[in-house]
């Protein structure tokens, strides 16, 4: 935090504590001897707060003052109590100190559990994980993960949505076979499409996408002013070197195969098609080794291949 902002909110919150003790001051002394005021009946007094909530305020004060001096709360000031000087440490006490924070108190409960799930761990790490997706225990644990790491994307229901692709299907960019997925999600995957509007132009842009449409035996609009036939022309030049002569994709660079509309998963039709030839795409998975391991990272995989094992309904 900068200097700027810790004075801030270091005067806001004294400031604060000294207006509440000066109002209690205030509202405790003497009444003063004036003539009441009255009109219609109702006459105003001029009584001081019950001593309980004058007492009530005052424990509020000193708890207040008590809290600040031992936690942090004024801004850079850390807290007087030993542990918080250095609550970002990256273990549990790591920095030789006894005192709790919130910090290592997680590391702590975080450290304990993974030491109770080590063994179990390690026994499910040791298994295919073809044999894993058998696993009850290790597919609850899978789909606990995938809750919490994958859903926010690829959607509950594993089906994803514009700019992530349908887990629970077929069509894999990257390679569906088990040691393939494991590797996407642990290392995470990073796909360019390059744009070609500068290289094709509009027209050349529209054929094609026609000729793209054609591969999966599907017809431009009929609006369309495009031809499939001068876009295989330009297909074979500019898109087959990671696409494949027929459209079938290439798992090693991410390309997708194109005679499958459910691959597209910026959308396939016309217009969706011609925007990503123009325009390009660049998708990222982000890797997950560094959040969940290598052996949560094979149960997950697990998990997620058996999605797309499940007979369709």
């Amino acid at each position: 935090m900068s200097t700027g902002w810790s004075l801030y909110i270091t005067v806001l919150t004294l400031g604060t504590l000294a207006a509440m003790a000066w109002l209690l001051w205030a509202g405790t002394r003497p009444p003063q001897h004036h003539e009441p005021l009255s009109w219609d009946g109702i006459e105003e007094q001029d009584h001081p707060p019950p001593r309980w909530w004058v007492w009530l305020f005052i424990a509020t004060l000193g708890f207040a003052v008590l809290y600040l001096v031992l936690y942090p709360g004024l801004g850079n000031w850390r807290g007087w109590l030993p542990g918080y000087e250095q609550a970002s440490a990256g273990t549990p006490f790591s920095d030789g100190r006894q005192g709790w924070t919130a910090v290592h108190e997680w590391e702590q409960a975080n450290a304990q559990a993974n030491a109770q799930l080590a063994p179990w761990l390690a026994q499910l790490a040791a298994q295919p994980i073809t044999e894993l997706a058998k696993d009850p225990a290790a597919l609850r644990m899978g789909e606990r993960l995938f809750a919490e790491r994958c859903a926010q994307c690829h959607g509950s229901d594993a089906g994803g949505g514009p700019g992530f692709p349908n887990l629970a299907d077929s069509h894999w960019r990257w390679g569906g076979s088990p040691e393939q997925i494991y590797t996407s999600i642990l290392n995470g995957r990073d796909g360019v499409m390059p744009p070609w509007q500068a290289v094709l132009g509009d027209q050349g842009v529209a054929d094609v996408a026609a000729y793209v449409l054609q591969l999966g035996n599907r017809p431009a609009p009929a609006a369309a002013t495009a031809d499939a036939q001068r876009g295989q022309a330009l297909y074979t030049r500019t898109c087959i070197a990671c696409h494949g002569p027929q459209g079938k994709g290439q798992p090693l660079l991410g390309a997708p195969d194109l005679s499958q509309p459910g691959a597209f998963i910026y959308g396939s039709d016309y217009a969706a098609v011609r925007q990503s030839i123009a325009l390009g795409r660049h998708g990222q998975m982000p890797g997950q080794r560094a959040a969940l391991g290598d052996e949560r990272v094979k149960v997950l995989a697990a998990y997620v291949w058996q999605l797309s094992q499940a007979p369709a309904p």
